[in-house]
């Protein structure tokens, strides 16, 4: 049996899942003086939930982030399926991320201690 012979899996659709990713602090995250972390909300492409965090968490640690905790909105359809209003701008970036297998941090919001 070659391998042209083996039967093939079917591949699975990847999907765009929204994440909200909480960091904390190392040395040369970028992150502002003072911060103690941020969120970042990040649009990644998937098969799952699972691989977008696994590759979300990576590209993240490449980046010399410190990734703390992951939290699944999931993907635009379950979002509109539970009301949620999707503005065009967060629907291109989704589009991009699909378009190009990847993971897109759209926003990053740094957590500051109070004086």
């Amino acid at each position: 049996m070659t391998d042209d012979d083996k039967p093939r899996k079917p591949k699975r659709p990847q999907a765009v899942y929204t994440l909200v990713v909480e960091v904390g602090r190392k040395t040369g995250d970028g992150l502002p003086k003072g911060a103690t972390g941020a969120a970042l909300v990040v649009y990644a492409s998937g098969v799952d939930e699972d691989e977008a965090v696994r590759e979300t968490v990576a590209i993240l640690k490449q980046a010399d982030l410190n990734p703390l905790d992951v939290t699944g909105y999931g993907t635009v359809e379950e979002r509109i399926a539970l009301g949620q209003e999707i503005e065009p701008e967060e629907r291109a970036l989704m589009d991009r991320a699909l378009a190009e297998n990847s993971v897109i941090v759209a926003q990053m919001t740094p957590f500051f201690d109070k004086p």
